[in-house]
């Protein structure tokens, strides 16, 4: 019997010929991320001591602090304080602080390759799968027992086939994939599973979407959100770190069985829209109502990287922000501000009216830059629009994609990206 792509990574990390879904493993880890937000501050650092044991391999750890930076407060300041003064303490090399969010920071540094077990104390760690790398978020004690030795069990998760043939239409992204694929599996339906997202339209994304659709698999639940190793992936590799390796062999093999199986026409896919407070609270553009917007943001691990970036300054470019809307930019990571920066993306969107933020999670968490207010309503091209998840908890989060953000931004309105786009 076949294996599907996660099937091979861990059977893999386990060290055996093959895994078949529902057994528990031992998996060795190739790579262990921390942010500053559950790392070591959160009962790791006092787990170790406990065990009277180091850190595995520090040379397999990353650590970066995203959440809290720029700090707002002394007791921010400390947390990132605290981290940073860990990670020089044990050993760790692979340390970022003013790097931008940490998803982005592993790929952008080269930090996750094809057929890795990677595992981190943030649910969108299933990110790193747009490199087809079986990414996953655990906890604080789970990472305990990861850094003291380097191993870790799991249960081989159940793996759900998610296809989508077709050319997209002008004006929708890989962020009206994501919606309308979590709308269908719904908020837990795809709970300790992993997504592989397959088809002809997956093939024709470019690597920074991709992101986005891992990025979000865990709306669903997922264990891990995984795309198959192309042409894309390899270029990707070649061009930002030298890697030519060929890893096809984690691809699935034609036999592999699946535990659901979904097929969408991406031809017919419109602007999607997650409405309060929840993921997959999702309409086409066209089926909601005209919703007064206060605020737009552009950023986070999930929307904010260089292609969502153009995609939006290409919509503003010679227009401006609808009087009285903040709209908030904030690049995914430095490198992706230094990029904008050169190529005058980041000159276009101030033109319009947009303000620049540093790279941070700042405003996707609601703890700083960013916060929306009594009733107000923002939207995001964040991964989840919870109650609250923003600042107060009688606003509204919409998500939606960066050409729907950018459309908002210039009407003041919930705007389809289609009007702009035809007009163009």
């Amino acid at each position: 019997m076949g294996m599907t792509v996660s099937e091979k990574i861990l059977a893999q990390a386990s060290g055996r010929a093959s895994v078949q879904a529902g057994e528990i493993i031992w998996a060795k880890v190739d790579c262990a991320m921390m942010d500053d937000l559950l790392g070591p501050r959160v009962e790791i650092a006092d787990n170790l001591e406990k065990m009277g044991v180091p850190v595995w391999d520090p040379d397999k750890v990353v650590i970066i602090s995203d959440h809290y930076t720029p700090p707002a407060n002394i007791k921010q300041a400390n947390i990132v304080k605290y981290t940073r003064d860990w990670a020089a303490a044990n050993g760790i090399r692979h340390y970022y602080e003013f790097a931008g969010p940490c998803h982005q920071v592993m790929m952008d540094k080269g930090h996750v390759l094809p057929g890795t077990l990677v595992v981190g104390t943030d649910s969108h760690s299933t990110t790193y799968g747009a490199l087809c790398s079986f990414g996953t978020g655990i906890g604080s004690t789970e990472m305990s027992g990861v850094l003291a030795t380097g191993e870790i069990w799991l249960k081989v998760p159940a793996s759900i086939s998610i296809r989508w043939d077709g050319k997209l239409r002008d004006g929708v992204m890989a962020k009206d994939i994501s919606l309308r694929t979590i709308k269908a599996i719904g908020h837990s339906g795809a709970t300790y599973k992993t997504m592989e997202y397959r088809g002809e339209t997956i093939r024709a994304l470019n690597m920074d979407e991709r992101m986005c659709l891992t990025n979000m698999a865990v709306e669903t639940g997922a264990k891990a959100g995984l795309i198959e190793y192309d042409e894309i992936t390899a270029a990707f590799l070649k061009e930002n770190f030298g890697v030519t390796e060929d890893f096809g062999r984690f691809n699935a093999d034609a036999d592999a069985v699946y535990s659901e199986t979904f097929a969408f026409d991406a031809s017919s896919l419109a602007p999607q829209v997650a409405c309060p407070h929840e993921v997959d609270n999702v309409f086409d553009i066209t089926d909601i109502d005209r919703i007064r917007v206060d605020q737009v943001y552009l950023g986070s691990c999930t929307g904010g990287r260089y292609y969502d970036l153009k995609m939006a300054a290409d919509l503003l470019r010679g227009r401006t922000v609808a009087p009285g809307i903040r709209v908030l930019v904030s690049p995914a990571s430095r490198d992706i501000y230094n990029r904008c920066m050169r190529e005058g993306i980041l000159e276009t969107l101030a033109e319009a009216g947009c303000t620049i933020l540093c790279s941070t999670c700042g405003a996707c968490l609601g703890v700083h830059s960013g916060n929306i207010g009594d009733d107000e309503v923002c939207v995001a091209t964040t991964n989840r629009n919870f109650l609250g998840r923003m600042g107060s908890k009688s606003s509204g989060v919409y998500l939606a994609s960066p050409l729907t953000a950018a459309a908002s931004a210039v009407t003041g309105y919930v705007t389809d990206p289609r009007d702009f786009l035809k007009g163009a």
